[in-house]
């Protein structure tokens, strides 16, 4: 006869095992009912678009669940990289790190060689099957040296407390000459002043951080009790993770409803820009299901399907939400407790992953600028291209980890081949989906970056002593 504690144990064994699977796959049940719910709601309006009233009714709760996730980003991400880096040797930092940024280098540069190399092939800039969308606004103007000493302003935050909820960006406004407003004058005799933009500086805060981490490193016993301190902040935010976690098949369901509903016409998207959409995202999938997984199985020796399954969580909840930041503390947690990367490294990498390694977002800015110039019947270089390819890897790492954000670094690409900004409404239509592919790759780049660095550090953190983690499976 089974004695009772032997019961209790596999019940328990059972609950755990159901818990670990429910969630992904209702949340895989939810999305795909929000695609059905969606579609047959705008079958339903007969043509006639949604009101925007009952648009924001639909999105409430989705909204709430992305608003949970957010308020998370910031001390999710300054605990983990100043605990990552505090607590362990100075020596195997820089290696981490150099690993890492080795990784981002390969993973971005492959992105953007293969973009490049797609869209020459397919050619989707065809101008006789595509007709220009209406005005949508012109972007600001800007220069790509603006947006590259931005990135650096940025990078060097003067109020942290700022920094949480405002990034710099340059303005330039024309000259007033005789009192008139001289909009045609070269770009390069505009005003030059600044402002702060609402959204995180998430660069500014990763580079305190991690100088942060390194004192507390340096200080040895007496900063110990900071180290600590940040140590528990983690945590506390990965638990908090844990309880909003079971929100989420509610929250993307209702996201992706309400992302339908408020879409223009699919059938105007498809015509008018379909050749470029499959373009992106063919090299999104072969970056996503190819690339990655041959560079985790090349560094790992390992098959990466159980790996990648395993995060099947993060990559759902990137795709809903358009934000590599709002999902990051998904993406820690499928890495840390189903894939069981040490949290040294998940809590490092991933952070400044979602930063600064942005592969779909450099694959997407490479094929954009190439499409638009095809369909300006603009032939460009090999030089060119080489340019475009550089660009849109900067403009990669500029992207802040926000929904959308490319379409604001495309700017800076765009002007390395001589286009106008505003040619970045040509790709409006279709760039509110586009961004959620891209950045479901991003995601997964980051997190096949954290196993890839496990591995290679792996000898190095055997010297060290465990780290003591409560995992509140409970």
């Amino acid at each position: 006869m089974e004695e009772p504690e032997e019961r209790r144990e596999r019940k328990k064994g059972f609950w755990h095992t159901f818990k670990k699977g429910f969630l992904p796959i209702m949340t895989v049940v939810c999305t795909a009912l929000g695609v059905i719910v969606g579609l047959t709601l705008r079958a339903n309006a007969e043509g006639k678009p949604w009101r925007p009233r009952y648009v924001m009714y639909m999105q409430f709760p989705g909204e709430l669940f992305l608003r949970m996730l957010k308020m998370l980003i910031i001390p999710l991400m300054v605990s983990s990289i100043t605990a990552a880096v505090g607590g362990l040797d100075l020596s195997l930092s820089r290696k981490i790190g150099l690993r890492a940024i080795l990784y981002y280098a390969a993973s971005t540069g492959s992105a953007v060689i293969e973009g490049v190399i797609l869209v020459s092939l397919i050619h989707p800039g065809n101008p006789d099957i595509y007709a220009a969308p209406k005005d949508l606004g012109a972007a600001r103007n800007s220069t790509t040296t603006d947006t590259l000493l931005d990135l650096v302003r940025n990078m060097f935050p003067p109020n942290l407390i700022q920094s949480c909820i405002a990034q710099y960006r340059t303005v330039l406004t024309p000259p007033v000459i005789n009192g008139t407003v001289d909009s045609s004058a070269a770009l390069e005799d505009w005003n030059i002043s600044g402002t702060y933009d609402e959204g995180s500086n998430v660069l500014g805060l990763v580079i305190f951080a991690i100088v942060q981490g390194i004192a507390i490193g340096r200080m040895g016993k007496m900063g110990k009790p900071l180290l600590v301190f940040y140590e528990a902040l983690g945590e506390v935010t990965m638990l908090i993770t844990r309880w909003v976690l079971w929100l989420s098949p509610m929250g993307v369901f209702f996201l992706v409803v309400s992302k339908i509903l408020e879409a223009e016409s699919f059938a105007a998207m498809v015509g008018q820009l379909g050749l470029y959409f499959l373009t992106v995202l063919l090299g999104l999938t072969i970056h996503g299901l190819f690339v990655l997984p041959m560079f985790y199985f090349i560094c790992c020796k390992k098959f990466p399907l159980k790996f990648i399954a395993n995060m099947g969580q993060a990559a759902i909840t990137a795709f809903a939400t358009g934000s590599s930041s709002a999902s990051l503390s998904v993406s820690m947690q499928c890495l840390e407790e189903k894939n069981k990367v040490d949290v040294r490294i998940s809590r490092f990498v991933m952070p400044i992953g979602a930063t600064v390694n942005m592969d779909g977002t450099a694959l997407y800015e490479a094929v954009a600028v190439i499409f638009i110039s095809q369909i300006r019947q603009m032939s460009l270089s090999i030089g060119q291209l080489f340019a475009v390819s550089i660009a849109a890897t900067l403009a990669s790492i500029g992207a802040a980890a926000i929904p959308q954000a490319g379409l604001v670094t495309m700017v800076m690409v765009l002007e390395t081949v001589n286009l106008k900004a505003d040619d970045v409404t040509l790709i409006y239509a279709v760039d509110w989906l586009l961004d959620r592919f891209r950045t479901t790759v991003n995601v997964i780049g980051d997190a096949y970056g954290a196993g890839i660095v496990e591995h290679l550090s792996r000898d190095e953190l055997d010297k060290l002593p465990p780290l003591e983690t409560n995992k509140h499976d409970e």
